[in-house]
């Protein structure tokens, strides 16, 4: 299996290629050359495995130049218990008649990212063996919450590699901004950014395309990669947990093996839900694809009208995960929806980098509306169905998965469609105890965050995560913020190469 580039077709690597180098150096993101398939006696079989081994099967068809060898240690390194609090490691809970939960939160951060990022640094490392380099791998992340943490705790101490973290000053929860702050590792370094995810997102791709300061770090004996889901080696992770849970659910007898799956995901880099649809592709019978935002809704319009434009106003919400107006990730969609088409490709993102807006053609948008739904949910309806969700079945939520929940609701309410659905969990409501707190009990919310902590662990009967509990007493070791344009000076400063 090679990869090809979003706006070169003609560049192909091989898998270990892409995953170090994170991004092509034309701008464009890694997809592989084919999408495998999966039969559906394949993915009865997957039911009978841990997840570390169904994850190395999938992982066997995209990665094809790691040897089974290789792809056994990445997996049974990343999924174990001594990494994720239940041996499932992906979780699925039961909310109502023919509706499940994907709780993805029960790694070390609480988030779905973890999914991904306990096993990309083994993914690099193997990697960067395999194609015998001998620079010292910097990684760098933009995050609005999630990715930051999770990408800091997997690559802490990595030997070979460094990492650092940006993240908007403003933009992110009290519980997720701790989690970055307090991070220990001698490799590793967190910048709070003026301004929002785009900025900080368009920071770092600039950065990675910039030709001098690439020059710099191969002078200094560096190299550049990311952890961000531009990454393949981000993405392929997260098509694992949409094989896995079909797999389950028919083994359970929640499902008849080839039966329709709905998916819906609460959805701001495009990233988790665009890997249910590569796995839809490969031949798990996912039907629709619900794409839900806050009222960020850039997505939502997108979906709807064809028409992407990020010029709008920015709404700093209480799901911030997903406060997004760039989703990097829709441009591997529209590579597979324009046949690979590159030309078009960079013409579509060139229009955005310089205008802010493009225009899919009929084609692109008949195809899109037909795989995917878009809806979106002001922070009133994310308050109201948090509160609703616990009320009715003792559920509890976090702000993001409330989107999600709600979206999914107004689909069924304009459709009609009782497909049975599968609803992707991605925080834990630990992470955004203040709004959870707020939707369920207001006069609990406080000014301190581990009272609140402990007051929803009272009302959610759900324990309080290890890792959450311990930054209470954590030093903050990172406490510095610095203008968006300043961020390649700071990286040339940080790695010691101004």
């Amino acid at each position: 299996m090679y990869y090809k580039s979003t706006r070169n077709s003609n560049i192909r690597v091989e898998s270990a290629e892409a995953i170090s180098r994170g991004i092509s150096e034309d701008g464009g993101l890694f997809v592989p050359e084919s999408i495998p398939e999966i039969s559906l006696e394949e993915l009865s079989s997957l039911s009978e495995l841990s997840y570390a081994k169904r994850a190395a099967f999938v992982f066997s068809k995209y990665l094809t130049d790691f040897t089974e060898a290789e792809l056994v240690y990445c997996t049974e390194s990343a999924y174990s218990s001594k990494n994720f609090d239940t041996e499932n490691i992906a979780e699925i809970a039961h909310l109502f008649d023919g509706t499940y939960m994907l709780e993805l939160w029960h790694g070390p951060t609480c988030a779905f990212k973890d999914m991904a990022l306990q096993i990309l640094p083994y993914f690099l490392t193997t990697s960067v063996k395999k194609l015998k380099l001998d620079s010292k791998i910097v990684i760098l992340v933009a995050t609005s919450g999630d990715t930051g943490k999770a990408a800091l705790e997997g690559f802490k101490d990595v030997e070979g590699t460094q990492i650092m973290v940006f993240y908007p000053e403003e933009g992110v929860s009290e519980m997720q901004k701790r989690q970055m702050v307090t991070q220990e590792g001698d490799n590793v370094t967190v910048c709070a950014v003026k301004g929002n995810f785009d900025d900080c997102q368009s920071g770092v791709k600039q950065i990675f395309t910039n030709s001098e300061v690439v020059q710099s770090l191969k002078d200094g004996g560096m190299s550049f990669s990311s952890a961000n889901s531009i990454n393949w080696g981000r993405l392929v992770p997260q098509i694992v947990y949409y094989v896995s849970s079909y797999s389950l659910l028919a083994s359970q007898g929640e499902l008849k093996m080839g039966e329709p799956l709905n998916v819906v995901v609460p959805t701001g880099n495009f990233g988790n839900i665009l890997a249910a649809y590569y796995a839809k592709k490969m031949g798990v019978p996912i039907g629709k694809l619900i794409c839900a935002s806050n009222v960020n809704k850039v997505l939502t319009d997108f979906i709807n009208t064809g028409i992407y434009d990020k010029n709008r106003d920015f709404y700093a919400t209480i799901s911030p995960s997903m406060d997004i107006l760039i989703s990097s990730n829709l441009e591997r969609l529209l590579y597979l929806l324009t046949n690979e088409n590159d030309e078009q490709i960079r013409e579509w993102f060139g229009a955005l980098a310089s205008e802010g807006k493009y225009e899919v053609n009929d084609e692109v948008k008949s195809v899109l509306q037909k795989e995917f739904y878009g809806g979106y949910c002001a922070d009133e309806e994310t308050e109201s169905t948090i509160k609703e969700i616990y009320e009715k079945y003792g559920y509890t939520c976090d702000t993001h998965t409330a989107v999600a929940v709600k979206v999914y609701q107004d689909y069924k309410n304009a459709t009609g469609d009782t497909t049975k659905t599968l609803i992707a969990s991605t925080a834990s409501p630990y992470k955004f105890s203040a709004s959870v707190l707020n939707a369920i009990q207001k006069d609990a919310v406080c000014d301190d965050e581990y009272e609140m902590v402990e007051k929803l662990s009272e009302l959610s009967d759900i324990p309080v995560p290890v890792s959450l509990a311990e930054l209470k007493t954590k030093e903050r070791r990172f406490t510095g913020s610095i203008d968006k344009l300043d961020m390649k000076k700071f990286v040339l400063h940080e790695l010691g190469l101004n």
